[in-house]
């Protein structure tokens, strides 16, 4: 049974070579229902996660738990409509044609389905493309599609609700240091180095902001993410992150002020710069090094 297997794997891996078109397609495909998951994580995730710290409070203020009401997780109970709270049918759930097909109405209620579910999916089916067009049909390019999908749920999760969770950092970092077991972007030796240098760089820059001004001004969740990124990419290409996502994050804050979207205090989640930085430097690490030397006259 195990040959059988390897053996199909081996023919749709010839095929995809053979056939660049086919294989760009199939990821266009397959990234678009990934999309559809990361909808139901993004929006599901956080919310688990708020009742298992209650009742982790609970817990420890010795107070009755609460009742046990309908299961809630990734999978249960079935995605419905948040306004009539219609069961969305099979047919209902085909990622961009449903939502096309539906005018982008409840097939109930008729209220209107955000934008964002179709959008997110139409995203994650582009990304996939270009990462299989740059790695090739190569073991990089599966890991890539895994970085890939992470980063867009964290980034989706931080622009909602200003976290990270554990839940996807913490896996996303092991994974990254058992990948460089394998040599597959880097060795084992850069990954824990990078690993390292990522956490302790944004945290000691959390501490210092602190002492200065008795602000917190990051979460704890983007010391774990550069962690992450730093075990996958190494120590080298870090600086490339943090510059990159400093910028765009900077020109992005100062854009919502003149445009009166927010005010200088509020709060913006560091999280998706990081996710987006490291996404870029994932692809083209190599020449944004270069390029940020050049400024310097290194």
């Amino acid at each position: 049974m195990l040959e059988y297997i390897v053996f199909r794997f081996e023919q749709i891996i010839y095929l995809f070579e053979l056939k660049p078109l086919f294989y760009l397609a199939t990821l266009f495909v397959l990234g678009a229902l990934v999309g559809s998951f990361l909808n139901v994580v993004i929006y599901r995730l956080p919310i688990m996660l708020q009742r298992d710290w209650r009742q982790q409070c609970l817990e420890i203020l010795e107070q009755e738990p609460d009742a046990e009401t309908e299961t809630f997780n990734l999978y249960k109970p079935r995605s419905r409509c948040a306004h009539c709270g219609h069961q969305i049918t099979a047919l209902e759930n085909i990622p961009l044609l449903s939502y096309l097909a539906l005018g982008g109405k409840c097939s109930a209620c008729r209220i209107r389905i955000s934008i964002r579910y179709p959008l997110v999916e139409l995203f994650t089916a582009v990304v996939s493309i270009v990462v299989g067009w740059h790695f090739g049909v190569t073991q990089q390019a599966a890991a890539a599609l895994l970085l890939t999908w992470s980063l867009i749920a964290l980034a989706g999760i931080d622009i909602e609700h200003k976290l990270l969770p554990d839940d996807i950092t913490l896996p996303l970092l092991w994974s990254g240091v058992l990948l460089s077991l394998f040599h597959v972007f880097v060795d084992l030796q850069t990954s824990v180095i990078g690993a390292m240098a990522g956490y302790l760089s944004l945290w000691s820059v959390f501490v210092l902001f602190k002492l200065v001004t008795d602000k917190e001004g990051m979460g704890h969740g983007d010391f774990k993410l550069l962690a992450a990124l730093g075990a996958w990419l190494g120590w080298k290409p870090l600086l490339v992150v943090v510059l990159t996502s400093s910028v765009v994050g900077a020109v992005v804050g100062i854009s919502m002020i003149l445009l009166k979207r927010s005010e200088r205090g509020t709060q913006i989640p560091f999280g998706p710069y990081l996710a987006a930085a490291g996404w870029i430097t994932l692809l083209q690490g190599e020449n944004l090094m270069r390029y940020y030397f050049s400024l310097f006259g290194l």
